[in-house]
């Protein structure tokens, strides 16, 4: 392992994320790969100043023991609130009917327990692009084989880290010295890292399809094409990085790629519904994708859609594996098992620990461990956070993995049927994490009778949960408050004001508090009212901000508490 490498990790270990902006108090929230015993959670959840324990559910950050094998298993027995799991179902439904996609399937599972796994809509359905209904459509199934499109990419930096872990190869190596011809055009220092961060100065992507008349042609353009940045010096996506670590793999191995991710990923894992170009046999089984008559094909059925991976033999770093919920849930559980399940070793547990450590600090906002994507909120929602891990495919698949909660995520799509002119998933992304999230419960200080104010979800929101407080003289407000929201875009204020026209900030709050915390504050003389104001921007959401045991106290009286006026709160027991 390379110095730099190693230090990156260790300071993962070592250190985690907090902002507050407000009175300047701060905590540093520690994480680790290893989970640490119930006793320590409950020592740890323990923090604001009455020092009573948290709910005894197995709560937000605190999931407790969890099985290395999954099975089905209830909502309550996975900690989790089944009538915010049921929110899925009405937001993907809501997707379907706007033909965003045909059909889906949702796996949610937390603790090792499989809690959702559910099938909509169907995987066969329009003959073309102008969504002509077929005689015979093929309703979608729970173990529906989709195209994972980009979701292949994790199973590359999968390969990859296993020849890093038997020496043949480091990351801080020049990729030219496993591949010569790579070095051409300026490429001779661009290292095996950079090509697992997107920062080699590769463009996104090249027409291969229309370049090549072959898979070897096609690696030979990769290797000669040129790169658009000085390598290190941008982040930018780019299916060349993995089409040209899949190459490495099979330099290095002197395997074909698919011939090495089945002996040393999906057929240890026994994943036997995960491969590149299925079967004929398995067509009805698989969801239909893109009617493409600029490749030749018509409707993609059965055989990969991504055009450059056809012209490689469906067979590609970047590109071409099929798979199920069920079988991408095991690989899921395999990474939170750090890299084990069910008796076979994929990854050693400090290999695990380096692909969830965040390698591109200098990038904010493009957060990446190797080969996956960290904490990013357009498609994991209120599930984001430094640690969480997962990745999308352009088909309409995504899987979002919770080191911290113990929890997976998993949707699959057809959206690119019949075709890729359809919306976005991006929105059915963000609400299958969002109530995932939401169905995993923050622990409520106290005895669990008083239940806390919750800021709830939404774009754009700006809701107000308001207290007449008659004050001739200053006084002190104190309250427990936890909170998770985008940071420096979503933010809780604190209000005071005179008259109920005009407001004054006293606190505000961004990012995450870590645990609960207790906050003090004080109110000028002459308060008549105080507010907590939760203010969003678009599109992402945060777990939310909760507020609880509000209370004021002058020195010549006793504490009193407040009765609210809410605007869009609401009272939560989770």
């Amino acid at each position: 392992m390379g110095k730099r490498l190693f230090a990156v990790m260790c300071s993962f270990i070592l250190c985690g994320t907090l902002v507050f902006m407000g009175s300047g108090n701060g905590i540093a929230a520690q994480k680790g790969p290893n989970q640490p015993t119930i006793e320590q959670h409950i020592s740890k959840s323990m923090v604001h100043n009455s020092q009573r324990p948290p709910n005894p559910r197995f709560s937000w950050g605190s999931p407790g023991p969890s099985s290395p094998v999954l099975n089905a298993g209830s909502a309550r027995s996975a900690g989790m609130v089944q009538k915010s799991l049921n929110k899925i179902d009405d937001a993907v439904q809501q997707g379907i009917a706007n033909k965003i996609m045909p059909g889906a399937v949702v796996l949610v599972a937390r603790r090792g327990r499989v809690v959702k796994h559910d099938a909509y809509g169907y995987a066969y359905l329009y003959a073309d692009t102008n969504y002509t209904k077929v005689d015979q459509p093929i309703k979608m199934q729970e173990d529906t084989i989709f195209d994972l499109a980009s979701l292949t990419k994790v199973f590359t930096a999968t390969a990859i880290m296993q020849l890093y872990e038997e020496g043949k190869l480091d990351l801080d190596d020049p990729v030219a010295r496993y591949i010569p011809e790579f070095a051409q055009n300026g490429k001779s220092a661009v290292t095996v890292l950079q090509l697992l961060t997107h920062t080699s100065g590769f463009r996104p992507w090249v027409p291969l399809y229309q370049m090549a008349d072959n898979r070897e042609e096609a690696y030979q353009i990769v290797f000669s094409y040129p790169l658009r940045y000085e390598p290190g010096t941008h982040y930018v996506y780019s299916d060349l990085n993995f089409i040209t670590l899949g190459a490495l793999v099979e330099r290095i191995s002197g395997k074909r790629l698919d011939q090495y991710i089945e002996e040393n990923i999906t057929g240890p894992l026994n994943m036997d519904d995960t491969m590149f170009n299925p079967p004929e046999r398995l067509k009805d089984r698989i969801a239909a994708t893109e009617y493409q008559p600029w490749t030749g094909r018509g409707l993609v059925w059965g055989e990969v859609h991504d055009e450059n991976a056809w012209l490689m033999n469906g067979v590609s770093g970047h590109a071409g594996l099929f798979s199920t919920a069920h079988d991408l849930a095991i690989f899921a559980q395999m990474i939170l098992n750090d890299g084990k399940y069910k008796g076979a070793r994929i990854l050693e547990p400090q290999t695990v620990a380096m692909i969830e450590t965040n390698q591109l600090p200098d990038f904010p906002g493009d957060a990446h461990g190797l080969g996956w994507e960290l904490g990013q909120g357009w498609y994991m929602d209120a599930l984001a956070g430094p640690s969480t891990m997962g990745h999308t495919g352009f088909t309409g698949t995504s899987m979002v993995i919770s080191p911290g909660n113990q929890a997976i995520a998993i949707l699959l799509t057809n959206n690119v049927h019949p075709t890729r002119e359809a919306p976005s998933t991006n929105p059915i992304r963000r609400k299958v994490a969002r109530w995932t999230a939401d169905a995993i419960p923050v622990a409520i200080p106290g005895e669990g009778k008083e239940k806390a104010w919750f800021s709830g979800y939404g774009s754009h929101v700006n809701r107000m949960l308001t207290a007449k407080v008659d004050l001739v003289d200053e006084a002190e407000l104190s309250f427990d408050t936890w909170f998770r929201t985008e940071n420096g875009y979503d933010l809780g204020y604190v209000e005071v004001s005179q008259d109920g026209a005009h407001w004054e900030k006293i606190a505000n709050f961004t990012g995450s508090s870590g645990n609960w915390m207790n906050e003090t504050l004080t109110l000028p003389a002459g308060t008549q009212y105080v507010r907590f104001r939760y203010d969003t921007d678009s599109i992402i959401n945060g777990r939310g901000w909760y507020i609880h045991d509000v209370v004021i106290s002058q020195a010549d009286s006793h504490e009193r508490t407040l009765e609210f006026a809410n605007d869009g709160w609401q009272k939560r027991d989770y």
